[in-house]
């Protein structure tokens, strides 16, 4: 027999879990769904001293609650804000715990509080700044009913189950959001699966790439001890597809679930599969971090320095500036008549952009200074995660940069990889552009938390008249260089180069 210690995510309580619990019950399951202090009703007095502690709390008794029946295991599952007081409680009572299932969460860090999880940016920075005038006392009201898309994709939940969410919907503490998260790594080698809703733009696949590209925040996940499931529906499963996520977390119990595999494995991973672009043969010639590809026009050519994003580890190989698309544009660039350049930069955790600034800006002086190069006529182009680097860009642009552009980018900071400089927000700075030309091209098929970041770029620049061009590939992933060899993705790089050089006159 399993024991699941079920906890509910912002805004709701135990009534969330009601089908998937009778449906776990049935099997012969044990069920504990966790009433959660201070979420039961309108503000109160109490409500102003709960906090993440009191909610680690109240999981930590129905941990001890659940006796110690030999065979018997306990999976704590959290979802959205609930895997906090989950991960909170597992790392003081590890020897209990069997495994953790992450539902549609987030990836807590230990000292980042579940603030940095919300998913709108513009209501991270508000509730931040009432933490910092009224010392975080009160509750965060509970979302209308045509709100909830605010928190997570509601797609699949019935109307009626909508109804019964918001009618039960209770405030969130806001001290539980703001008080930061303690981790002594006691719980780190359990057992976990994590549970996507690719409604909500989460995938294995997706998964599987951010491990390919590096980030930190996903290695752990590469063991064998961790497996994935995936659910197509949005963020509530539980009201959306409550038997099927049953069969999901009994599965999850008994240890099933695909597995993430580490980099180096047999597959190639999406960023080293071939350009979707035949391109000339054109050799690079490398100095320092810097690579040109060098046109046979004659005299000296306008440039576009193409930004790898990121954070990639600095024990990746091969190094961005060789990865297919970096080299693919850069060629393709090269062989329409201005000089590829491409880099690797810095940028190998959240902490690495003021580095990785000061390696692009050293190889746009390298550029500049080299004769075969026109150092009036320079285009930037920002990949992913590489895309906060244009603020400095924004800012206060030269006169020889005549255009930035940007492929799926990431435009603000994403909380699961923690707090960034502030310097690196474009939206912040895109007023100061003036009749700076951007091009940014949007996926359609992006990672919603990625795409409410160029939303925000974008409603921010139509605010100050900036002069951006935006392609839409709707059929297209991020990376989409290397995964999507359609006509549509083609065309997209075709446009986007073509946008690019009539900014440098070519």
């Amino acid at each position: 027999m399993t024991a699941f210690i079920l906890v509910p995510g912002m805004f709701t309580d135990t009534h969330v879990w009601r089908e998937t619990a009778e449906r776990l019950t049935a099997e012969g399951d044990e069920v504990h769904a966790v009433a959660l202090s201070g979420t039961g009703g309108p503000r109160s007095a109490a409500a102003d001293t709960v906090d993440l502690e009191t909610h680690i709390a109240d999981v930590l008794a129905v941990i001890d609650s659940v006796g110690a029946t030999p065979g018997r295991e306990i999976v704590l599952v959290g979802h959205d804000y609930g895997i906090h007081p989950v991960l909170g409680a597992a790392d003081r009572r590890a020897e209990r715990v069997g495994r953790i299932v992450y539902l549609d969460s987030g990836l807590p860090q230990d000292g980042v509080p579940a603030l940095a999880a919300v998913p709108d940016p513009a209501l991270r920075e508000e509730l931040a700044e009432r933490a910092g005038t009224d010392g975080a006392h009160g509750v965060l009201p509970a979302p209308a009913r045509d709100a909830w898309q605010r928190w997570g994709s509601t797609e699949g939940v019935p109307e009626a189950a909508l109804d019964r969410l918001t009618a039960s919907a209770t405030p969130q503490p806001l001290r539980t959001l703001l008080q930061p998260l303690r981790l002594t790594g006691a719980a780190a080698s359990l057992p976990l699966t994590g549970v996507l809703c690719s409604a909500g733009g989460s995938s294995i696949e997706m998964a599987q790439r951010g491990v390919d590209f590096g980030e930190p925040t996903l290695q752990v996940f590469t063991g064998p001890q961790v497996t994935f499931f995936e659910l197509p529906t949005g963020h509530w499963p539980m009201l959306s597809l409550p038997a099927e996520l049953a069969e999901v977390l009994r599965r999850a119990a008994a240890g099933e679930g695909h597995h993430l595999v580490a980099p180096g494995g047999a597959q190639r991973p999406a960023h080293l599969r071939p350009f979707l672009l035949d391109v000339p043969d054109i050799p690079r010639e490398r100095t320092g971090h810097t690579d040109l590809y060098l046109t046979a026009e004659e005299g000296p050519r306008p440039a576009v320095v193409f930004v790898h994003g990121g954070p990639v580890s600095a024990e990746a190989r091969p190094t961005p500036r060789d990865w297919p698309a970096l080299t693919g544009y850069a060629r393709l660039a090269a062989g329409q008549g201005v000089v590829g350049v491409t880099l690797d930069h810095r940028l190998h955790d959240v902490a690495g952009y003021p580095l990785a600034a000061e390696d692009i800006a050293a190889t746009l002086e390298l550029v500049r200074a080299d004769p075969r190069v026109d150092g009036q006529r320079i285009a930037l182009w920002f990949l992913s995660g590489g895309g906060l680097l244009m603020a400095d860009w924004l800012r206060q642009p030269p006169s020889w940069l005549r255009c930035v552009a940007a492929s799926y980018p990431v435009l603000a900071p994403l909380p699961v990889l923690g707090p960034v400089d502030p310097r690196f927000r474009p939206a912040d700075v895109v007023a100061k552009a003036g009749a700076l030309p951007l091009v940014i091209t949007r996926v359609g098929r992006e990672r919603p938390e990625i795409a409410a970041t160029v939303e925000e770029f974008l409603t921010a620049s139509r605010d100050c008249g900036a002069a951006v061009e935006v392609i839409d590939v709707p059929n297209a992933h991020h990376g989409f260089e290397t995964i999507d060899l359609t006509q549509e993705s083609r065309d997209a790089v075709h446009r986007g180069m073509r946008a690019v050089l009539a900014h440098l006159e070519v």
